[in-house]
Formats: C-alpha cells, sequence, structure tokens
C-alpha cells in the first residue's frame, strides 16, 4: 500500500512499479479486495504471483532460516533492464519510500548529467544538493577545473573534489 501511496511520484519520474509475492493469485486478489474495501486504496500496478517461488529465489528474496517467507526486497532497474539496486528488508522492517524515491531521482540525475551524488543529498551535510564533477583525468583537466572554479563556473575544495549546482527547470 505505501507504494500505491506514492504511485504517482514514482510515474512522474517515468518509473513503473511491479509487485511481487510468492503467494497464489487468488491471495493477491484478496489482498487487493481487502486494502480496497478496507483501506480504500485501489492498488493500480501489476502483482505477479512467484507461487513456486522460482523468481524470488533466483533473485535472493527466500530468508534461509525463515522457511518459505520472503525478505521483502525492492529492485531498481533502469530503462535497459541493468538492475541498478537492490534492497532488501527483513520482514520486521518496513521499506523507505522517501529512500526509493530518492535513489530513482538520483539515478535518473546522475545518468542525465553524467555526475556522482553525495551521501543524503540532496541534503548533504557539506554540499547540500550540489552534484560531484567525476574527477579530472589528466593535468590538463585538473588545471582548468580550478580555473573554472577561480571564474564561478564550479566550487572545488580542491581539483580532486569538484562539484556545482544542477538547474532543474
Amino acid at each position: 500500500m505505501a507504494f500505491q501511496k506514492r504511485y504517482e511520484e514514482f510515474r512522474k519520474l517515468n518509473c513503473e512499479l511491479i509487485g511481487l509475492s510468492i503467494d497464489q493469485v487468488f491471495s493477491h486478489i484478496k489482498w487487493v479486495e481487502w486494502i480496497r474495501e478496507k483501506l480504500g486504496v485501489e492498488i493500480e500496478f501489476p502483482i505477479i504471483a512467484d507461487d513456486q517461488g522460482k523468481i524470488a529465489e533466483k533473485f535472493g528474496m527466500i530468508h534461509p532460516a525463515k522457511g518459505t517467507n520472503t525478505v521483502r526486497a525492492v529492485f531498481i532497474i533502469d530503462p535497459d533492464g541493468i538492475i541498478r539496486a537492490i534492497l532488501y528488508y527483513p520482514q520486521e522492517l518496513g521499506r523507505n519510500m522517501d529512500e526509493i524515491l530518492r535513489m530513482v531521482r538520483g539515478f535518473q540525475t546522475s545518468d542525465a548529467n553524467g555526475v556522482a551524488l553525495p551521501a543524503n543529498w540532496p541534503n548533504n551535510e557539506l554540499i547540500g544538493d550540489k552534484v560531484i564533477i567525476p574527477p579530472a583525468t589528466d593535468e590538463k583537466t585538473a588545471k582548468e577545473r580550478l580555473e573554472k572554479a577561480k571564474a564561478g563556473e564550479i566550487e572545488c575544495f580542491d581539483w580532486w573534489f569538484c562539484y556545482k549546482k544542477l538547474d532543474f527547470d
């Protein structure tokens, strides 16, 4: 349900959601029905029944110490079908929707701009919402960076750690 509550935010990021469970189809039908009737929420994304557990097994989602109980997992897969991140959660700990959305935004920002993102981006303790420019790979580029920093085009702590503000408009 937490994913559904954020479904529009994921869609705005051009991100599709798919649920997967080792439960059988009838169980999914009843679960979706219960959420609609009791909580007033309509699940709009598909839920796949992996009732033999083959997909869950391949993705490491069966907890070895808990029988057929699955580990809660989130896989962030890019448009090319490449798994970019995997988050595993024990049953006792709910997923963090804000972090999952942050990761999707972060991958899209990094890919579109050829930059890296600092810890806790966009609320980094050192550079805030700015992004890290990949390190220079030669002396000429390192010197050019310092010149750009002097001109106010980018900011640098040193030639190897430069960052800039992105314009998201």
